[in-house]
């Protein structure tokens, strides 16, 4: 069995990663999806929460078959755990391949056994990330085209009522 591991912050998920995902799901016999607990970086969501919206994604977007964990440290260690031959990333463009390639070529040296897999993201979702999505939900901006239901609901409690601008005096 080719089992791929498609790991990502996922904070949150949206119709980037899940179009990526839909495409590794299509040349793999298994994939799972890995969320990322990094102490280094500030998440909205804690890692339980992305998991469980990364899981409530792909059940509201009929996507069968892909496995969701969590994990820390090195990738290759979560990877040879899963027993995955090849590791999926996205791309959207040139600057996310400078990082990518860096990132594979160290991942090569640390286990040259695990593959890794890019895919390009279709063409409307190439300008979409995370951060974008967060900020536009931040002040109460509609994110319904970038994102699942159940992750525009989550942004919504998470941030509440819509900011409003402070009046000029």
């Amino acid at each position: 069995m080719r089992r791929a591991l498609y790991p990502g912050s996922f904070d949150p998920i949206t119709y980037g990663h899940l179009d990526i995902l839909r495409r590794a799901r299509r040349l793999f016999d298994e994939l799972v999806v890995a969320v990322v607990e990094n102490p280094r970086k500030t998440s909205l969501f804690t890692a339980d929460e992305r998991r469980k919206l990364v899981e409530a994604a792909l059940r509201e977007e009929k996507i069968p078959k892909v496995r969701v964990v969590s994990y820390s440290g090195l990738l290759v260690d979560c990877a040879r755990e899963l027993g995955a031959v090849a590791v999926v990333r996205g791309l959207r463009a040139t600057s996310d391949f400078d990082y990518e390639f860096q990132f594979a070529l160290t991942n090569r040296d640390l286990d040259s056994e695990i593959e890794s897999v890019f895919l390009m993201t279709a063409g409307q979702h190439s300008f979409l990330s995370s951060s974008l999505v967060k900020e536009i939900g931040q002040y109460g901006g509609d994110v319904s085209k970038f994102v699942p239901a159940c992750v525009a609901k989550s942004l919504k409690a998470k941030f509440g009522t819509k900011k409003k601008p402070k009046e000029a005096r």
